[in-house]
């Protein structure tokens, strides 16, 4: 149950943005087999994927920009109504029986690319929602409820609902689309303004004078570069996600020939991970508010680190599952820790261009991790990429802890 003390409008943000990751979750799974429908050639098929994948990489700056340019709020509601129009249109398609790969790909893509707007707004009109204390707490429930929306819900029924009509998936997501947007702009108009709810301590002025997009898109860049604490948090995100995306893209492998899960059981393995995510992110705001958002941070890497060498040396299901959600439940700590703190810490009018930038450097590393988990799973089986992630994370751990610490958090 979401807390009261965090208003009206939090609850209306955090209802629109629950219902958009329920119809991800719909719609994910339904590309996939709709892709496996109509080809079966794995490179067709992979493709899909990859052109949900760039976007964020190409124009996450760019969403960045026009998150503070533009009224955050309105901003917000105009991406989730184009997203309902076109996955809308998709439905449609796939009912009529013109759906192709060609219509899939640049289906996925142009979604992606409007999420990279919508991420970015959505960061940064948070702080004009809840009280920067709070901050922590408000970004781990939404994390929470994405988790079961996604989770527990969509993604469980997405293969049944394709089943049914492979249209029905795209036609329920489109509505979650339709109904996010009308929650967004439900929100109290000053939540949409680049000034609404500054942080303390923050610059208090009005926002710079435009200039291009690129340097605009720069001025994030340049803050992150430029603030220690935020540069550091950056550079270790994308660190471990070059071994959080290695593991995933053979975990599937890994559960059936290392921890020797049946294959009928591997949604109910997936499922740990789920809760323990679930876990992780109602308890960012007490580990905050305990320990402080920096010491909190490096105590989850070391946690993550242990976890992760336990699931290496994991050679049956159920270690291996604990070891997984134990490991998941720092991930959505992770996240949702260092997004309440830079939160806190970037002027407001900046907040759009930084969350997109702290998001496109921490991605940037995915695709080069999951290819080499391909290669080097390839060459000497799946186990020593579950070593090779867990040896990353002791580097990352060991930089966080063996750095001078700095004020703030």
């Amino acid at each position: 149950m979401i807390a009261s003390r965090l208003g009206r409008d939090y609850r209306l943000l955090w209802s629109a943005t629950v219902a958009s990751r329920f119809g991800d979750a719909l719609r994910t799974p339904a590309l996939a087999l709709l892709a496996a429908t109509l080809t079966r050639d794995p490179r067709m098929v992979a493709l899909v994927t990859v052109a949900a994948q760039l976007p964020p990489l190409l124009f996450g700056l760019l969403g960045g920009v026009y998150a503070d340019r533009w009224d955050r709020r309105r901003t917000m509601a105009a991406v989730d109504a184009a997203r309902a129009v076109l996955v809308g249109g998709l439905a449609v398609a796939v009912a009529a029986g013109g759906a192709t790969v060609a219509l899939l790909v640049l289906t996925a893509a142009l979604l992606a690319a409007l999420g990279s707007l919508f991420d970015a707004a959505s960061f940064a009109v948070l702080p004009s929602l809840v009280p920067a204390d709070q901050l922590a707490a408000a970004n781990g429930r939404l994390q929470a409820g994405t988790a079961v929306a996604g989770g527990f819900v969509g993604a469980p029924v997405a293969g049944v609902l394709f089943t049914v009509a492979a249209a029905l998936p795209f036609a329920l997501d489109a509505g979650t689309f339709a109904l996010a947007a009308l929650l967004v702009l439900a929100l109290g108009h000053r939540s949409g303004s680049a000034g609404a709810g500054r942080p303390a301590g923050t610059d208090g002025g009005a926002a710079p004078v435009r200039r291009s997009v690129w340097r605009e898109a720069g001025d994030g860049l340049r803050f992150i570069a430029a603030d220690p604490v935020l540069r550091r948090i950056t550079l270790l995100t994308a660190a471990t996600n070059l071994a959080i995306s290695g593991l995933m893209s053979v975990l599937v492998l890994h559960a059936l020939e290392v921890l020797r899960v049946p294959a009928a059981a591997y949604g109910g393995f997936l499922a740990a991970a789920a809760l323990g995510g679930l876990a992780g992110a109602l308890g960012a705001g007490r580990l905050a508010a305990r320990f402080g958002t920096l010491p909190a941070l490096r105590g989850v890497l070391v946690g993550q680190t242990l976890a992760l060498t336990g699931f290496a040396l994991a050679r049956h299901p159920v270690p291996g599952a604990v070891a997984l959600a134990v490991f998941a439940a720092g991930t959505t700590l992770w996240n949702s820790l260092w997004a309440g703190y830079g939160q806190q810490r970037v002027p407001a009018h900046l907040l759009g261009r930084v969350g997109g930038g702290q998001r496109m450097a921490g991605l940037l590393t995915a695709p080069v991790g999951a290819a080499a988990a391909g290669f080097a799973g390839a060459a000497y089986g799946v186990a020593p990429v579950a070593w090779a992630a867990a040896g990353v994370f002791v580097l990352a751990t060991g930089a966080a802890w063996t750095t001078r610490p700095v004020n703030g958090g």
